[in-house]
């Protein structure tokens, strides 16, 4: 009896918790793909960040219920985080890594994803006569662009920023990283390709926070210590985008305090953006990446 007094005190807390955002806290349901008792416990876990978030989810109508804090979050930042922890969504596909870390009695039938694929099918089943195929082709062709576009004005600002912390100027550096986050936040999700997009739900967040805290930071040592982080997971993008042009990786032994830290950049000769003059070439490519 007190367990269940205990339980029972822990959730209307919890409600409480979000419910006393007021006017701020909104509720959606959408559609979640899963079988099982388990994959409630796996969709309800990722779907709920205390005070912020908080989902709930039915196993019979595959439909989870998001209660939000409007003000902090979106039905959007919900999806993403149960897509990555493996489960299709409404709005975002799981990428197959995740899909295929599932229990065995979790791995649903990928509906959503089968959809997408007979329609491409559909789509290329039933070609339209050449002067309206040579149509399409073009518009493919401009969004082809565009997507291009939108990632390489991210990577060009991050090799600027490189460039910046090589020179050790903090000012410049703050700039280009100002530049960047803007670069970042114009990236329309939906123009990128499937494996783009697996990848920059992972990574989106932290790029933007690590390229604001450059921004911010006024010492060249801050700057440096985000960077770190910003290039790990600047290079998980960039294997995915195929460059336009070869990209080096490469790998200085010495930063990070003797555990080593890794940069991108256009030039094979080492620029070394951890310590800059004062050990210019200090370091090695550990990769090389091509389209």
């Amino acid at each position: 009896m007190k367990t269940f007094i205990l339980l029972s005190g822990l959730t209307w807390l919890s409600a409480i918790s979000l419910n006393a955002q007021g006017n701020n806290a909104s509720t959606e349901t959408v559609k979640v793909f899963g079988n099982c008792a388990m994959c409630k416990t796996n969709i309800e876990k990722a779907g709920t960040k205390k005070g912020i978030y908080k989902t709930v989810w039915d196993a019979n109508t595959q439909k989870a219920t998001i209660t939000y804090n409007s003000s902090k979050a979106t039905p959007d930042d919900v999806l993403k985080s149960i897509a990555l922890s493996g489960y299709d969504n409404d709005t975002y596909l799981a990428p197959d890594e995740a899909y295929n870390k599932l229990e065995e009695c979790c791995k649903y039938k990928r509906e959503n994803k089968q959809m997408m694929k007979k329609g491409m099918e559909h789509s290329m089943a039933h070609t339209m006569p050449a002067m309206q195929e040579h149509s399409d082709h073009k518009m493919e062709s401009k969004e082809s662009a565009t997507q291009q576009s939108q990632l390489n004005r991210v990577f060009d600002h991050y090799f600027a920023l490189k460039d910046a912390l090589v020179k050790t100027e903090a000012a410049q550096a703050s700039t280009h990283a100002s530049a960047m986050l803007d670069a970042l936040n114009e990236v329309d999700m939906g123009k990128l390709k499937m494996e783009e997009h697996n990848v920059w739900m992972k990574v989106e967040k932290d790029l933007k926070t690590d390229a604001q805290q450059i921004k911010d930071k006024k010492t060249i040592n801050n700057q440096r210590a985000y960077f770190m982080s910003l290039s790990k997971n600047m290079y998980e993008l960039i294997k995915v985008a195929a460059p336009s042009n070869t990209v080096y990786y490469q790998f200085c032994p010495m930063a990070n305090n003797g555990k080593g830290a890794n940069w991108l950049s256009k030039d094979q000769a080492i620029k070394n953006p951890y310590y800059g003059s004062m050990m210019m070439t200090c370091g090695n490519t550990v990769e090389t990446i091509s389209k």
